[in-house]
């Protein structure tokens, strides 16, 4: 049975764990009912984690835990991942997107690319080196009531080299976007199906 918190308490923990060289850490959350503790292996890569958590509840929103034993697992995260190959973006009419991230974003469509293999009409876009494959299928995110600001909602980030001349091309289309709330030189838009895209300045 649950019982009140002490300090002297141990709260319930999960503990992850590779038997490497590890250099151990902690760190509080900001709202005080996480406690995160972890150990970064010399070597590079994720190398366990282990997690503390306070739960809340009751009337009087008394403090609650459970104890657990540490469940060690021994894991090898080092599978390879070296970059972001593409992002899916929704639309419902590939040609109003088309239009959107050609004729005012300036992407070009990767012609290499299969666009009639699948059950559903698209198209990839080149972003550099990486792409935006937009996928003509329903959108499951409403198009009223979403942030006015992209930064809080779900959103595809794209490196530019100049924020200022996006923001020109995005005032002359009549296309509305928020500025980054730090200050930073980033831009956040729309496409017409409100996915929420950021272009952020890149140094160099």
């Amino acid at each position: 049975m649950a019982s009140l918190l002490s300090p002297s308490t141990p709260p319930s923990s999960i503990h992850l764990r590779r038997k490497v060289n590890l250099l151990h850490f902690s760190s509080l959350s900001t709202n005080h009912s996480l406690k995160v503790y972890g150990k970064i292996g010399r070597t590079g890569g994720y190398h366990g984690i282990c997690l503390t958590t306070r739960a809340k509840g009751g009337i009087e929103q008394d403090v609650l835990e459970k104890d657990k034993e540490p469940i060690e697992i021994d894991v090898d995260s080092d599978y390879g991942a070296v970059g972001v190959h593409h992002v899916g973006v929704l639309c419902e009419n590939l040609e109003r997107s088309l239009h959107f991230y050609l004729n005012i974003l300036g992407l070009k469509i990767n012609e290499a690319r299969p666009h009639d293999k699948l059950p559903y009409r698209g198209a990839w876009l080149w972003v550099g080196a990486e792409m935006i494959h937009l996928m003509e299928l329903p959108n499951p995110d409403p198009l009223s009531g979403r942030p006015e600001h992209g930064g809080r909602d779900r959103h595809t980030c794209i490196g530019i080299r100049d924020v200022s001349k996006l923001k020109v091309i995005l005032d002359k289309a009549g296309i509305p976007y928020t500025l980054s709330k730090s200050g930073r030189p980033a831009i956040f838009t729309r496409d017409p199906d409100a996915n929420a895209l950021e272009f952020t300045q890149l140094d160099g």
